[in-house]
């Protein structure tokens, strides 16, 4: 053990001189240097998240947990610090600039993803009773919902008649993200319910194979048709809605959704981007149960943990940007 914290401080000591070095040498500092030879995106915020928590500066510490309405001022005390007259580089500042919004907006996107969490479902709230109704009705708009308390609500697949209490774990941000999906990607949603309520070995009408070529997936008509007759891929739509829900709300506590988010937001991650983010996955876990072939459902937490590992894979390469095929997350994918 005192070895690694001996190792520790003689590596820092190092990275300190070479960086004394490099600022002699080039006559620029750190922050400059990553500015002017990486290009816009994860690659460079997240270089320069490093480099400001890591500074033994306490201005650069703090910077990266500032309000967004401080932002410009401490851009203004970084220069002056480091020296750098702002009129010769323009660019520096615009630069960090964007790069903060990023780094401070995710920050502040953890906290607003974490208080809806932390919100439970309230039956007696108008407003989360109405956000519940209104998911029947993007999902079945041609099915009247008989009472509040009914037995319909395993249509969506919920496990029981009141789906409140299947919100216990991930709150109303559980139903915030299913909502969306339904509204948002209206297609898509009704037919990935559709799928999940009917396993293997069904007739398909020809009106439900022209609804599966609207989505664009990787599959071919004949492929897409083949593997709808030839899987089980019955599951509990709303119940795997809240499970993908949490494994986006771990994505993005661990920073493994910084790769994403910054190369796609060019200012701050907003709660809208998330909720792409969870109709993208949801859209591919559909896809992934599908060619895994599960027998039953009790295989669930082994797909979904296969699933988690490739999507971290993916998220692990600074370039990667999580491109949805679905209209919900068109606007993210212009950006």
């Amino acid at each position: 053990m005192l070895i690694q914290v001996c190792l520790y401080f003689y590596c820092k000591f190092l990275w300190r001189c070479l960086k004394f070095v490099m600022r002699k040498l080039t006559g620029k500092c750190e922050l400059q240097r990553i500015c002017y030879n990486t290009k816009p995106g994860a690659s460079r915020t997240m270089k320069i998240e490093t480099s400001l928590r890591d500074s033994k500066s306490k201005l650069l510490q703090t910077s990266v947990s500032v309000h967004p309405d401080a932002i410009e001022k401490t851009i203004e005390d970084i220069m002056e610090l480091k020296k750098i007259n702002p009129d010769i580089n323009p660019q520096l500042g615009i630069s960090l600039q964007a790069c903060l919004l990023q780094i401070v907006g995710y920050r502040n996107l953890i906290a607003d993803v974490e208080k809806l969490r932390r919100e439970p479902y309230d039956s007696d709230n108008p407003q989360h009773e109405e956000m519940l109704l209104k998911l029947w009705k993007f999902l079945k708009p041609n099915t009247p919902l008989e009472s509040r308390i009914s037995k319909q609500w395993c249509e969506i697949g919920f496990q029981g008649d009141d789906p409140k209490t299947d919100f216990r774990g991930m709150g109303l941000l559980g139903l915030y993200n299913l909502q969306y999906f339904a509204e948002k990607d209206a297609t898509a949603a009704q037919q990935v319910l559709s799928d999940s309520l009917h396993p293997k070995c069904r007739d398909i009408t020809k009106e439900e194979i022209s609804l599966d070529m609207s989505l664009l997936s990787k599959f071919s008509k004949a492929e897409w048709e083949k593997k709808r007759m030839d899987k089980a891929i019955g599951y509990s739509f709303a119940i795997v809605g809240i499970n993908i829900t949490d494994l986006a709300y771990n994505l993005l506590v661990s920073g493994a959704l910084k790769t994403h988010f910054y190369n796609i937001a060019p200012e701050a991650p907003t709660l809208s981007h998330f909720q792409q983010t969870f109709c993208y996955l949801m859209h591919e876990f559909h896809k992934f149960w599908i060619e895994e072939d599960p027998m039953d459902i009790m295989e669930f937490n082994r797909v979904r943990e296969k699933f988690r590992k490739r999507i971290i894979k993916q998220l692990q390469n600074p370039e990667m940007a999580l491109c949805p095929h679905f209209a919900a997350s068109e606007g993210l994918v212009n950006m």
